[in-house]
């Protein structure tokens, strides 16, 4: 779900998208569809966006707190292309993270989308608690960077909730869903197609559960499904093996990758910090070389160079809350997800001895080649687990199908951020689903494939050929 930026050889990934098309409907009902609603919602401010031609920015008004027992209001910004008139509508392209803007790869997604952009507009948004907004948590930021795996302090989540304070509780998916509904109205369109790259899936996934007659079509590419995050990733731990194996044959290594993690897990106790490092390796390196090589060395007998690797993931995966804002990751996944001792509203007394008890129940089908202790002490659990007790949204009804729209699955089978697993889970609750897997590419793949196969898919599918 993450956007790591690993040894300065990887960018922040951005992700998402969705679109426009026409629907029967009475004139009565287009005009209250497209309405800004109450006051909220409107757009104001637009201008050029500075150095990206073609594209006017402004900024989205939205309640805090879209029940309305709150007062106060967010602002969140917007680009959009200025082809407003569009023949296939609007392409709103939804980032992850949780915890990363939109707006500022506006101008790198306008060069990759460039195929579809006569026959779209596309948007771009800042979610709410990301880019100029950001919610700001220096010491969780510090600890974390743009990883999701990296154990925090329990000081510096306890430290980041009180500096939110009791607003973290607006900052959940369905927050954002309800925010993407008044940008709908604001651009005054009838339907969306949603196009998210990993963590957006997921709000695209939400969002057309939620408004499912203002979809039109799902690009969904690195796949989060639905039915919502594994704080364990126990999906990621068991496709480690197969990973790993596939890309050692790419580049015709002699050694067995999957045994060699077995044996350096078994050997050093240090499960969550090679997970870590190899979900960040793949936007450096998809085929896994140096890992696959430190990985034989370390399971031979000799750690250091696989150390020296995790210490340049580490410090490779610094990023601003301006970038990927740890703040709004926190609050976003402690709100959204459900744990051993429950949701966010759980008291914290007991917690930890839920954690233990969810541990000693796990078997190696659970974890594959990794262990019980990699399972229970990866990043957003702990964080979650020191995240104070949070009033919740009530759960969405996350095993309903998906509408009967086209949807498009898109993956890389070198994937362990959002594993292939992850895909075909999603599928199982969509009717419509196209499902396209590139060979060799890992996470965010119309951004970030060396092949055109997936970007390629796309535009077939969003042109309708």
């Amino acid at each position: 779900m993450r956007r790591p930026r690993a040894l300065a050889a990887v960018a922040l990934a951005a992700a998402g998208a969705l679109v426009v098309s026409g629907a029967c409907t009475s004139a009565a009902q287009d005009r209250a569809a497209v309405a800004p609603a109450g006051g909220n919602g409107g757009l104001s401010g637009t201008a050029p966006c500075p150095g990206v031609e073609g594209f006017s920015c402004a900024t989205l008004t939205v309640p805090l707190d879209h029940g309305g027992r709150v007062a106060g209001t967010l602002g969140l910004k917007v680009a959009m292309a200025d082809n407003a008139r569009a023949t296939k509508g609007v392409l709103l392209f939804l980032t992850g993270g949780p915890g990363q803007p939109g707006v500022p790869f506006v101008d790198r997604l306008a060069k990759r989308l460039a195929p579809l952009l006569k026959d779209y507009r596309l948007v771009m948004i800042d979610q709410r608690g990301t880019g100029a907004g950001a919610l700001q948590c220096p010491q969780l930021q510090q600890e974390m960077g743009s990883s999701d795996l990296t154990p925090p302090t329990e000081r510096a989540v306890a430290d980041c909730a009180a500096a939110i304070g009791p607003d973290r509780r607006f900052y959940g998916t369905g927050d954002t869903v309800a925010d993407l509904e008044l940008l709908r109205r604001a651009l005054h369109v009838r339907k969306m197609t949603l196009d998210g790259v990993s963590y957006g899936t997921y709000t695209a996934e939400r969002y057309a559960l939620a408004h499912p007659h203002h979809v039109a079509r799902l690009v969904l590419d690195s796949v989060v499904p639905q039915t919502g995050y594994d704080p364990m990733d126990r999906a990621a731990l068991r496709a480690a093996p197969r990973v790993l194996t596939e890309a050692c044959a790419a580049i015709g290594c002699h050694t067995d990758p999957a045994a060699d993690l077995a044996e350096v897990v078994d050997t050093y106790h240090n499960g969550v910090d090679v997970l870590d490092a190899l979900t960040t390796w793949e936007f450096v390196d998809p085929d896994y070389a140096a890992m696959i090589d430190a990985l034989h060395t370390a399971a031979g007998g000799d750690p250091a160079p696989l150390q020296a690797l995790i210490a340049g993931v580490r410090q490779g995966s610094a990023a601003t809350a301006e970038e990927l804002s740890q703040g709004l990751h926190a609050s976003t996944l402690c709100l959204d997800g459900r744990y051993p001792w429950g949701r966010a509203d759980a008291p914290t007394a007991g917690r930890r001895e839920a954690l233990e008890k969810a541990g000693a129940e796990l078997t190696p089908a659970d974890y594959g080649p990794f262990d019980a202790a990699t399972a229970t002490g990866l990043g957003t659990m702990l964080s979650c687990l020191y995240w104070p007790r949070t009033p919740v949204p009530p759960l969405p009804l996350e095993h309903r199908r998906l509408p009967g729209v086209p949807v498009l699955l898109l993956g890389g089978d070198r994937d362990l951020s959002t594993p292939l697993e992850w895909l075909y889970d999603q599928k199982k609750l969509t009717p419509r689903a196209r499902v396209v897997v590139v060979p060799g590419a890992a996470h965010s793949v119309q951004s970030r494939a060396v092949s055109d196969k997936g970007r390629q898919a796309v535009f077939d599918f969003l042109l309708g050929r």
